[in-house]
């Protein structure tokens, strides 16, 4: 009679992680009190799991997406609320995908009662994949590039894209395998603390983007149209040096980013851009956990001293979306959003905006769960990073349709 219970994801239990899926139970009693589980394990071994408390209907039925939560991990209608609220045990972890060439197969468990969890009633697994059916994964170590290529199925043309992470470093995949599961051919880029980039370069040289633009564009499956950059937090500001400084990049999304040159000079063609002046001295830690708040660290930056830094994207001809989290716990991003949008439209160029309430400065592809605190790679700190579960999951579902719709429109 236990198994008699269902649990079914749909419409199928093998999806890309960006995949919005349905959550079913049947065979349950009629307004029967159940718990739902929810678990992950890592490439690292970490144990991540969200559980909810539901009441199945008068057929003995309970859709995730029709039936609310009456507590535990989240609350209320949240179709996907089992994904997005996964926590680990061990405080300050980031689930992140290392190898894309596998998925993440999370449990879903459910089991008598609002109590103890001792009597499980039935189960299944959801296959989630960070590489669509036919994408290839091509490792490229090319001149200077170091650099992973996904191609999506097909002859093509296909727009082609630049993917860049933060001052993390590392060579980030799991973004770019997506979208090329999307349609895009898109080059994942690492440029600094990854095999002999150093962790904290003394300059970055604009001629090694530029490389990586003359690499995608020399793909016999990449439109010739001009080339999109995406980059978050120190890519963003990265992403818009490549629109103003490189030819052949016709649209750029800066996800938590700034207007101005952060951190590391970056050195272009007979000119520097210096960095935005900063003190750490004004940074706070706190006693208890030994968690570094950043967001005053940096100089104002409606001072004109300043200013030399600033990333002249009002001379661009490409177009530009910026995304950032009101509750971005790491910098003023949406103050420094605010700055480039402003130069912009004073110089009539198109330009799309989007700030998220309650969203924190990790803004990722949907369905990965909120990282409100972890160690930076680099800084080898604990940095808040800020965000609320739900805010910052909705944004990240709304954000990645507007950065698709975005390369699709301008490609």
């Amino acid at each position: 009679a236990e198994m008699a219970v269902r649990v079914s994801v749909l419409p199928s239990p093998r999806c890309l992680f960006d995949d919005p899926v349905q959550i079913r139970v049947a065979g349950l009693q009629p307004q029967q009190a159940v718990t739902l589980r929810a678990s992950l394990v890592d490439e690292s071994g970490e144990l991540f799991q969200a559980h909810a408390l539901y009441r199945a209907g008068s057929s003995g039925e309970l859709d995730l997406s029709r039936s609310p939560a009456l507590g535990g991990s989240y609350l209320g209608v949240e179709p996907m609320g089992l994904l997005w609220a996964l926590q680990s045990k061990t405080p300050y972890k980031r689930l992140a995908k290392r190898n894309v060439l596998t998925p993440f197969c999370v449990d879903l468990e459910v089991y008598e009662g609002h109590g103890d969890m001792s009597r499980l009633l039935g189960k299944c697994t959801n296959e989630r994949w960070f590489l669509g059916e036919g994408v290839k994964r091509i490792s490229v170590r090319e001149g200077r590039l170091k650099a992973t290529l996904f191609l999506p199925p097909g002859p093509g043309p296909f727009p082609g894209l630049i993917d860049l992470y933060g001052s993390g470093g590392g060579l980030i995949e799991y973004r770019a395998s997506l979208l090329a599961s999307r349609g895009f051919v898109t080059l994942a880029l690492a440029y600094m603390s990854f095999e002999d980039i150093p962790a904290t370069p003394e300059v970055l040289e604009l001629s090694y983007f530029e490389e990586a633009v003359n690499f995608l564009r020399k793909q016999q499956q990449v439109k010739d149209t001009g080339i999109g950059v995406l980059g978050l937090s120190k890519g963003g500001d990265l992403a818009l040096s490549m629109a103003t400084f490189l030819p052949g990049i016709k649209a750029a999304v800066s996800i938590s980013g700034s207007s101005f040159n952060s951190f590391i000079p970056l050195k272009g063609d007979g000119f520097t851009l210096p960095v935005h002046p900063y003190d750490l001295g004004r940074m706070k830690i706190s006693d208890e956990s030994g968690l570094v708040d950043f967001s005053d660290v940096l100089d104002d930056h409606t001072d004109p001293a300043t200013w030399d830094c600033r990333i002249p994207v009002e001379r661009s001809s490409a177009k530009f979306l910026f995304l950032s989290g009101l509750d971005d716990m790491n910098w003023k991003s949406d103050l420094y959003c605010r700055d480039a949008v402003q130069r912009l439209r004073q110089h009539g160029r198109e330009v799309e905006f989007y700030s998220y309430s309650g969203a924190g400065h990790l803004l990722e592809p949907p369905y990965l769960p909120l990282c409100k605190v972890s160690i930076h790679r680099v800084l080898g700190m604990l940095v808040h990073w800020g965000g609320q579960w739900r805010e910052h999951a909705k944004a990240q579902e709304d954000a990645w349709c507007r950065i698709q719709a975005f390369f699709w429109r301008h490609l």
